[in-house]
């Protein structure tokens, strides 16, 4: 599973969840190498966008992260529930003792920024593995992030939501498919596609099930933007607003493969309820 889990067939296994395959061309130093449809971008312009890590349970490299989040109130980090299972952290996550939300850090191997310990974690129990369904969990943070950290979250009905919208995947996750991890933070444009898109593409099978009422298609049509293991939980952010967390896929950046995340508005009540802060 690619952390997203996005699986393999995934839901991304949260090391979960970014982006995009590495291109090199036949003969090409490998200075000059690029990521096809990503960038390096600053954290202190989105800051809003948050690594989750653990050094004990991923090692000290890269600060230990192994999934992505967003900040939706100044104590309140939405990420994807599949970050939180044993599957990904290899134990219970109460077990995980040194579990942190990093702000304000766009290299993953300096020290810049915070590491802030969630006072509280909740984890939707509806969350279905099988189907990839409620995707969502809700940390609240012992201690306050700045206002201006904060995003807001795309409501039902909202235009962000509409097919052909442009959108943004952050994250630091893998971006060749095959283990290449960034220190840096990076991000992709891709669009919102039509529900039928991803619907054709999971049906139902191993791979999971495309429901359009609580998940979102995003991705290009030719393939070759996408997030991938390592960015899930991490933000979809359409005019501004943030539509969806990084859930799953099959294979990163393939052609009729998009990616899918959870539809925010959906899952806007629940993080509400269980978070503090969130307009």
């Amino acid at each position: 599973m690619r952390p997203r889990p996005r699986r393999s067939p995934r839901p991304l296994l949260c090391l979960v969840p970014l982006l995009l395959t590495a291109l090199v061309a036949a003969g090409t130093p490998e200075t000059d190498r690029v990521v096809v449809g990503g960038q390096p971008v600053s954290v202190a312009e989105h800051p809003w966008v948050v690594a989750l890590a653990s050094r004990d349970r991923f090692g000290d490299e890269r600060s230990g992260q192994f999934c992505g989040g967003a900040v939706v109130g100044t104590r309140t980090v939405v990420t994807a529930a599949h970050c939180l299972s044993p599957e990904v952290l290899g134990t219970d996550r109460a077990k995980v003792r040194d579990l942190r939300v990093i702000s304000g850090r766009d290299d993953l191997g300096g020290d810049a920024g915070k590491e802030t310990a969630p006072a509280k974690v909740w984890v939707n129990p509806d969350y279905d593995a099988r189907t990839n369904e409620g995707d969502v969990a809700v940390l609240t943070l012992d201690a306050p992030l700045p206002a201006s950290a904060v995003i807001d979250v795309a409501g039902s009905g909202d235009a962000a939501y509409e097919p052909g919208t442009r959108a943004t995947v952050y994250g630091w996750g893998d971006t060749s498919g095959s283990g290449s991890y960034p220190s840096r933070l990076l991000a992709a444009g891709v669009d919102v596609l039509a529900d039928r898109v991803c619907e054709r593409a999971y049906p139902g099978s191993a791979d999971g099930t495309y429901r359009a009422d609580s998940m979102l298609c995003a991705g290009v049509a030719g393939g070759g933007r996408d997030a991938c293991q390592g960015d899930s939980g991490g933000p979809l952010v359409a005019r501004g607003r943030l539509v969806g967390l990084v859930s799953w896929g099959a294979g990163c950046g393939e052609r009729g493969r998009p990616g899918v995340y959870t539809r925010l508005s959906d899952v806007l009540p629940l993080v509400r309820q269980h978070g503090r802060d969130v307009p």
